[in-house]
C-alpha cells in the first residue's frame, strides 16, 4: 500500500461512511495516479498532464463538473469516483474505486447509492452501465444491485478492445 493510503490500513470504510461530492481537479489528478493490477489495469488512466492537455475525460473541467462525482469518506479521503453519463432517455453509470478498496464487498450497496443519485438527476430515464465480460466480480455486484445483461458488443477501453456487456437496471425506468 502506498503512502497516500497509509491511513487506510484498518478496515475499509463502510458504504454508510461514504458520500458523493464534486470531483475536484486534485481528485482527478489522484485518480490518474491509481494503478490496478492485471487484468484490471485496463482501467488505469493516462497521465493527468495528457488528459488536461487534450481537454478530455477528467482533464476537461466542463465534463468533470457535469458528469463526475468523487466518492469520499467522512474525513474527506478520496475513495472512488462515479460518472453519470447522459444519453437520450438513459443515464449510463460508471464507477471506479481506489485500487486498495476493490474486492471489499462494497459494490452492490454502493451501486444502490449511485442508482439513487442517477434517479435524482434524471428522473424517468433508463439506467444502464457497461462492463467487460471477463469482470465477474463487477458483474456479480451489478446483478446484486438489480442490473441484468441486455446486450454485448466490442468497446475500446483505454487502448484495448474489450467485449462488454450492457447491463440495464431491471426496473428499466425510474420515477
Amino acid at each position: 500500500m502506498d503512502e497516500q493510503h497509509a491511513s487506510n490500513r484498518g478496515r475499509p470504510p463502510s458504504v454508510e461512511e461514504l458520500e458523493f461530492a464534486p470531483l475536484t481537479q486534485a481528485h482527478a489528478q489522484a485518480i490518474c495516479n491509481w494503478r490496478y493490477p492485471p487484468p484490471y489495469d485496463i482501467f488505469n488512466r493516462t497521465s493527468w498532464q495528457q488528459l488536461e492537455a487534450a481537454e478530455v475525460d477528467l482533464g476537461d473541467s466542463v465534463t468533470r463538473s457535469a458528469q463526475y462525482l468523487s466518492i469520499i469518506d467522512r474525513s474527506g479521503q478520496l475513495c472512488g469516483f462515479v460518472q453519470l453519463f447522459p444519453l437520450v432517455g438513459t443515464m449510463r453509470l460508471g464507477i471506479g474505486l481506489r485500487p486498495d478498496l476493490c474486492g471489499q464487498g462494497m459494490g452492490a450497496e454502493l451501486m444502490q447509492r449511485l442508482i439513487q443519485e442517477a434517479r435524482r438527476r434524471a428522473p424517468g430515464q433508463h439506467i444502464d452501465l457497461e462492463v467487460p465480460q471477463w469482470n465477474a466480480r463487477a458483474i456479480k455486484s451489478y446483478q446484486r444491485a438489480g442490473f441484468v445483461i441486455s446486450d454485448s458488443y466490442p468497446l475500446k477501453i483505454g487502448s484495448q478492445w474489450q467485449h462488454v456487456y450492457c447491463m440495464v437496471l431491471e426496473d428499466a425506468k425510474t420515477d
